[in-house]
């Protein structure tokens, strides 16, 4: 495959675009990751303290009710997607810490509601996707020494399979769907690892690129090619090279078939569409929804996206910065 440079996929006119005053997330990522301003630039202090103002994130927070909660807080989980655990998975994902005063008031009940003694034994006996989304997300918001949280990254390596993959559901074996602890491994500084996180994210990250990022059984799960966010639970290639490279695998040679897929699919202004909002089950998926869901999307679906198209080019930047 011929080495795709990020020069060439980021034009002036598509660099604009991501810079936006309008979406900060996407600003601040595309300021410190792609165009690497540090913590000092003013913009960059400008972007980070926008988030919460305008955008994605205010929108989200703007509904947030009083208490901290989405939806009900008879439960943090539902409704699918809607709810406060939906919620703080994507604002997790768009740069918001415990710094601010409503991300801290969520997170309480989190702790409060999941993972205080009783409560704390029904998240352990939960399936291993709502464990790894967890860690991840309370790391991001900046509780990865809570020892709380510590259970949760010992519980993801108590339940990694011999094969290195993780299931959701009762096996022996792992699946690409379940690739929520590999992804709470790579929301920790690599300072937090310990020799046993390591060890898992070594495993796991094998798991993956043993099978391309996209064969299970030797054949290809149509969804897996279309590209999501918000993710939820469910899988897609972008999603695998997007933590496959976060963990400094970016320059193994069996990413190429992804990588070959993630240009092909990309437009000719050097965006990415969003293709489909989940659920997006296809044929063989190997669960039902038992339950109506609450669609939520923060980009049109058909429509060239800016998280899609940010993730993307992180991917390609850290491709480029370890060949």
């Amino acid at each position: 495959m011929e080495k795709v440079s990020l020069l060439k996929v980021v034009n002036e006119h598509l660099l604009n675009w991501l810079l936006e005053e309008n979406q900060p997330s996407v600003q601040f990522y595309t300021l410190t990751e792609l165009l690497d301003r540090d913590a000092t630039d003013l913009e960059v202090k400008e972007s980070i303290s926008s988030i919460p103002k305008r955008g994605w994130a205010h929108d989200i927070l703007s509904l947030q009710k009083p208490a901290g909660f989405w939806e009900s807080r008879g439960s943090l989980y539902r409704p699918k997607y809607t709810a406060t655990n939906w919620r703080a998975l994507v604002l997790s994902d768009l740069g918001l810490t415990a710094k601010n005063p409503k991300i801290r008031k969520m997170v309480n009940l989190f702790f409060k509601d999941w993972l205080s003694l009783p409560s704390m034994r029904n998240i352990f006996n939960d399936e291993v996707c709502v464990v790894g989304n967890t860690a991840r997300m309370l790391t991001r918001f900046g509780f990865e020494d809570d020892h709380r949280v510590r259970k949760l990254f010992d519980r993801l390596i108590e339940d990694q399979k011999e094969d290195g993959g993780w299931h959701c559901f009762e096996s022996h074996t792992g699946t690409l769907d379940g690739w929520e602890g590999l992804s709470a491994f790579a929301a920790l500084p690599k300072s937090k690892r310990t020799r046993r996180i390591q060890s898992s994210i070594e495993r796991g990250a094998e798991f993956y690129l043993e099978s391309k990022l996209f064969l299970e059984d030797g054949k290809k799960y149509k969804p897996w090619f279309r590209f999501h966010y918000p993710n939820h639970y469910y899988y897609d290639i972008l999603v695998g090279l997007d933590v496959i490279t976060r963990l400094n695998y970016a320059s193994d040679k069996r990413l190429r078939p992804a990588l070959e897929i993630l240009n092909e699919k990309r437009q000719a202004d050097g965006s990415w569409l969003l293709d489909t909002v989940h659920p997006d089950l296809g044929a063989n998926a190997n669960y039902n929804l038992r339950r109506k869901v609450k669609r939520f999307a923060l980009e049109e679906p058909g429509k060239r996206s800016k998280w899609i198209t940010l993730t993307a080019l992180r991917v390609l930047k850290r491709v480029e910065t370890e060949s």
